[in-house]
């Protein structure tokens, strides 16, 4: 299971198994030509006319089992990188575009659902926006990744753009198609901690009171142990297609329910869908109208990985004397008989049945699409898009009596909150799509103009002591809108089916860069060139039987960046002071308004990037892929950096510099055997990207932007931005060894030669990029039986163990209590904490397979075009890695206490008449 190298090394051999194509089959088994039409915003377009870099994956090659709409993708296309949150249900994950184009500023693609740009932030009571939509009303994913496909979508396009198209029904006879599945859930393992026997020894030969050897338990307790179940899940879905005479319609329900491997934790969905597409006046107008609307339930554990990690395995869960009834019978430390230590780790278990934080969000999202034929000038289309997003979440968070967490003898806490959020679409455009048969050149032109408005509203949280005091009446209400305006034009051109030219330009303002005194930084303009050589369709390879496609593609193009702090940046305003900061008058204290920290110079942040391509197809598509190059460089960075004092903070946003990435990407399908029984087919690709800070301006050379929070001390950071290096670098000290290999406790090497060691001898030492991504994934289907599996492998990973970190000799025994440490630290030795030695920055690749499925299919179980199929899934089957924590794969690359993926055991069914 460590040796992940050796199973890497296998992939090109299946890569030339793959290409081995039977010569002797070829010829009878032709795959009929098959016709991919692509998203390309605003508008479609064939696969092999594409000019831009462009990922189409469609439900085919979805990941199966996924509970959440971001996972289906995973390692499915090169440069596209999905990191789980976390493995409790509902998380979702972390979706990254060739790297990120910024540095504090906003990283995550701009996701597009059925023509309708989603708002980039969540909402309250849900871990991620894209839980709330069914993944199993989703029908294909169309990734725009370099800026002379995404730049139509200027203002929010830098990260890329996700173009999510949900399913639609279609004329004919009823169609009903249901799906069920029932899941079990594990842990992978546990963190490696010293055991109760090895804590004692330890304790006794390394603590210098006995009064700390006197606080060890006669317990054997595996607390993390206790704080994890097996989770159970259920997945049901049933859709209804087919058509009311000119009406085709699809309507669908779902219902996800899953726990938590952690206890209390618990994920449930109930969501609906109706998709229309009727059209009128003799087809000239096409109208499509999608509703989907959901609700999500959770109920979130309270924090205690860290804690079962943490605490005392000797101690024994309940404590049945007068002082542990106070605390609900956990075992908890105490200063004295009445008074919790409350510097100390709290019981796992009772905080778990202790705390009880419980969210309910509703979402709805609307939209109506009008296309009009023009009846005197049919190659004229006019296009009207409207769209209404709604989001609100409401929660409440209560610590029952007794929970140690907030011991206040028999009171308990309450705090509810809530949140709605808006989010207006209207669209309008002009498409023209004509062929001029004289020059032998087809024209596709577009122009139009959007308007999209957000807007949040977030009442100020309301805290309840007991059941009916409430707080001073206050403040901190707060309401935002952000205003997007664009007007864009695009032209295609392509001459004698072999020459593709693409030129767009968008013009965007945002309300988020108004000053309140001039509109010279709200506007933004983005260009964007590209085109292809479709190569196969020049005369010396038209009639070429080895060939099936060959395309050289190249582009250029500028996207926008506005996604930064809050809606008001730019803008002088006044807040409410916040509880912690009244003033007082006499004896009686006060809320009042102060400024906030504004920057009326703000503008936009502009990714710059060249790409080019090739792609290729052999023997009638048996074998597909491309090659892409990329160069991006991303201009008046946005950036929350420290400012000098006299301002309102002692930080503001700020456009601060400039940016490198330069990567490629490879991408291969093979079909090698399909015969009438058997058919076997994979997908391999890999990526690599290389970011770097080029240029910081207004600060002095060496200036760093720290960033990497981590646990232990107040206000650390282990990760940092600068000049030269990569972003979000651990910055960190270079440990010294013995002459056994074992690191010296406290002792670094003097880097610059001064003769001491300090801040100025830390140095930039790995980073969350990774060399290298890769993504494989294979099926087979011998008749009715087909077994399919997807790994990933990340070659590279470094990831900062803050665990370990936390964990030495001193943490043990201190403030009159025990705690656990990791057994990576305890043969250390070290005597303090060393937050920011390089030898917890480990080497986390690994190599992860994400699900193995086998199903068969009883074919026409009922009547001709019924089916059914059974199957048997397992996800996040295995992970070969060197790391020494749970899970190496953890969004930036810092591990302290993180809700580790589970492997998850399925049987379903799905039955379609």
């Amino acid at each position: 299971m460590r040796n992940y190298t050796k199973v890497l090394k296998i992939a090109p051999a299946f890569l030339l198994l793959g290409a081995m194509l039977d010569a002797q089959t070829t010829d009878s088994l032709k795959t009929a030509d098959i016709e991919q039409v692509v998203l390309i915003g605003y508008g479609k377009q064939k696969k092999e006319d594409l000019t831009g870099s462009i990922a189409s994956i469609t439900s085919k090659d979805f990941n199966p089992g996924s509970t959440s709409a971001d996972q289906l993708i995973q390692g499915k296309a090169p440069g596209v990188t999905v990191t789980g949150n976390g493995g409790n249900p509902g998380s979702g994950a972390t979706i990254r575009i060739r790297g990120g184009a910024s540095l504090t500023a906003s990283n995550d693609p701009l996701i597009v659902i059925d023509g309708i740009p989603m708002d980039f932030g969540g909402i309250a009571g849900a871990s991620n926006a894209l839980a709330l939509i069914n993944p199993n009303d989703i029908e294909s994913f169309d990734v725009l990744k370099d800026a002379s496909a995404a730049a139509i979508y200027g203002n929010r396009a830098s990260n890329g753009v996700i173009l999510i198209t949900t399913k639609k029904g279609s004329s004919g006879r009823v169609k009903v198609n249901f799906s069920t599945s029932a899941s079990v859930s594990t842990k992978m393992g546990i963190q490696d901690v010293l055991t109760a026997e090895e804590f004692r020894k330890f304790v006794i030969e390394n603590s210098k009171q006995q009064k700390y050897v006197d606080m060890l338990g006669t317990s054997n307790t595996n607390w993390q142990d206790l704080i994890y179940q097996q989770a159970w899940g259920t997945d049901n879905n049933l859709a209804i297609s087919g058509g009311i005479k000119k009406l085709p319609y699809r309507l669908s329900l779902g219902y996800n329910e899953q726990n938590g491997i952690v206890r209390t934790n618990e994920f449930r969905r109930t969501s609906a869908a109706l998709n229309l597409t009727p059209k009128f006046f003799n087809n000239h107008l096409s109208v499509t109208a999608n509703l989907k609307g959901s609700m999500t339930e959770n109920r979130f554990p309270a924090g205690v990985i860290g804690a079962a990690q943490f605490f005392d395995p000797t101690q024994s869960v309940y404590d049945y004397s007068d002082r542990g009834d106070k605390v609900n019978n956990y075992w908890e430390w105490w200063l004295n008989d009445t008074n919790l230590n409350t510097n100390a780790t709290k019981n796992p278990l009772g905080s778990l049945y202790g705390r009880r934080d419980v969210s309910t969000v509703f979402r709805g999202i609307g939209n109506l699409h009008l296309d009009y034929k023009f009846h005197f000038l049919p190659e004229l289309h006019f296009n009207v898009i409207g769209g209404y997003d709604y989001q609100k979440g409401t929660g409440a968070v209560t610590e029952y009596p007794g929970y140690a967490g907030v011991y206040q003898g028999n009171l308990s806490t309450r705090r509810d909150y809530s949140q709605e959020k808006t989010n207006k679409l209207l669209e309008t455009y002009l498409n023209y799509v004509k062929t001029i048969s004289s020059i032998d050149t087809k024209i596709d032109l577009l122009a139009g103009y959007s308007y999209q408005q957000f807007h949040d509203k977030t009442p100020s949280a309301l805290t309840y002591f007991g059941d009916t005091t409430k707080p001073p009446a206050g403040n901190n209400d707060y309401e935002g809108k952000l205003t997007l305006l664009g007007f864009y034009g695009r032209g295609i051109f392509t001459i004698a089916n072999k020459y593709i030219l693409t030129g767009s330009v968008r013009r965007d303002a945002t309300s988020r860069f108004y000053n309140g005194i001039d509109l010279k930084n709200n506007w933004g303009t983005f260009y964007a060139a590209s085109g292809a050589w479709k190569i196969k369709n020049e005369s010396f390879l038209k009639d070429s039987s080895v060939f099936s496609d060959l395309k050289l593609r190249a582009g250029w193009g500028e996207t926008g960046q506005q996604e930064v702090g809050s809606y008001y940046n730019s803008y002088a305003s006044y807040g409410v002071s916040t509880t912690t900061a009244q003033y007082g008058f006499g004896d009686q204290f006060y809320f009042m308004y102060r400024p906030t920290q504004y920057n009326p110079n703000l503008t936009w942040e502009t990714t710059e990037t060249i790409n080019a391509g090739l792609d290729f197809g052999f023997w009638r598509n048996r074998v597909t892929g491309s090659i892409d190059w990329f160069k991006k460089n991303t201009r008046n960075l946005l950036a929350n950096v420290q400012v000098p004092a006299g301002e309102f903070s002692n930080k503001n946003f700020k456009n601060i510099g400039q940016m490198e990435t330069d990567g490629f990407e490879f991408l291969i399908n093979v079909n090698p055997v399909k015969t009438e029984d058997f058919t076997w087919d994979f997908s391999f690709n890999v990526a690599h990207y290389n970011p770097k800070v080029t240029q910081f301006d207004d600060v002095a050379d060496g200036y760093i932007i720290e960033q990497g929070g981590i646990s232990g001390g107040v206000g650390n950071n282990v990760q940092a931005h600068s000049v030269g290096y990569t972003p979000f670098s651990f910055l960190v000290y270079q440990q010294l060894y013995d002459a056994a290999g074992k690191p010296m406790d406290g002792v670094y090497v003097d880097r610059n030669g001064d003769g001491k060691v300090d801040k100025a001898d830390k140095y930039f030492y790995q980073s969350t990029t990774p060399d290298a991504t890769f993504g494989f994934s294979t099926k087979f289907q011998y008749k009715n039986w087909d077994l399919s599996t997807s790994l990933r492998a990340v070659l590279g990973n470094y990831v900062y163990n803050n665990f370990a970190s936390q964990s030495n000799t001193q943490s043990i025994a201190t403030n009159d209590y025990l705690q656990n440490i990791s057994s990576t630290t305890a043969n250390y030795g070290f005597k303090s904490p060393q937050y920011w030695s390089d030898a917890f920055v480990e080497d986390a690749s690994f190599l992860r397979m994400d699900n193995l499925t086998l199903g068969y299919n009883f074919g026409d179980v009922f009547n001709k075009g019924s089916n059914l199929r059974v199957y048997g899934m397992a996800q996040n089957v295995f992970v070969v890695t060197d790391y020494s924590g749970v899970d190496p794969e953890i969004f930036g690359n810092i591990d302290n206490g993180f809700y580790q993926r589970p492997q998850v055991y399925s049987l379903g069914l799905n039955f379609q008449f």
